[in-house]
């Protein structure tokens, strides 16, 4: 159970996070309504959704680096997931909308089980998981909208 008044990094992480989905909630439904722009505005939810990828994977090379209580085993395996959603985001700036959409959700949704792999052997925060599957869920249907832009006729 969430406390009333949460401490002040959870709630910084909770703004921000919400922030971040700002482009997310925005682009989408634009890419799909402004039928003269509509791939500019899903070129530029994918290229955000890759940005984004790109960051949440940091986080895991900063876990690796400074969580206490992983092995350095472990540490290497953490740091080197770390990259690989930057390897998949990058290749989705050059795809069309529905295969963009496919890779970047796989990315979120990889890397969120990489998050509850990561939990089960280190001491995150406990807001930490369920604010990501929040930001994860609604970057992925943000994308998986943004994925059926069409062809202006």
């Amino acid at each position: 159970m969430t406390p009333a008044h949460p401490d002040p990094l959870h709630r910084t992480a909770r703004w921000l996070g919400y922030g971040g989905l700002i482009p997310f909630i925005v682009l989408a439904p634009v890419s799909l309504l402004d039928a003269h722009h509509g791939f500019t505005w899903s070129d530029a939810l994918f290229a955000y959704g890759a940005v984004i990828l790109s960051f949440v994977c940091a986080l895991h090379w900063g876990f690796a680096m400074a969580l206490p209580g992983l092995d350095d085993a472990r540490r290497v395996r953490t740091m080197l997931w770390s990259v690989v959603p930057s390897l998949m985001a990058w290749p989705a700036l050059l795809l069309v909308p529905m295969e963009a959409a496919v890779l970047l959700v796989t990315g979120f949704v990889l890397h969120y089980i990489q998050d509850r792999r990561l939990a089960r052997h280190a001491e995150l925060p406990a807001w930490y998981l369920p604010l990501r599957l929040q930001l994860t869920v609604v970057a992925c249907l943000s994308l998986i909208a943004g994925a059926f832009v069409q062809l202006p006729y």
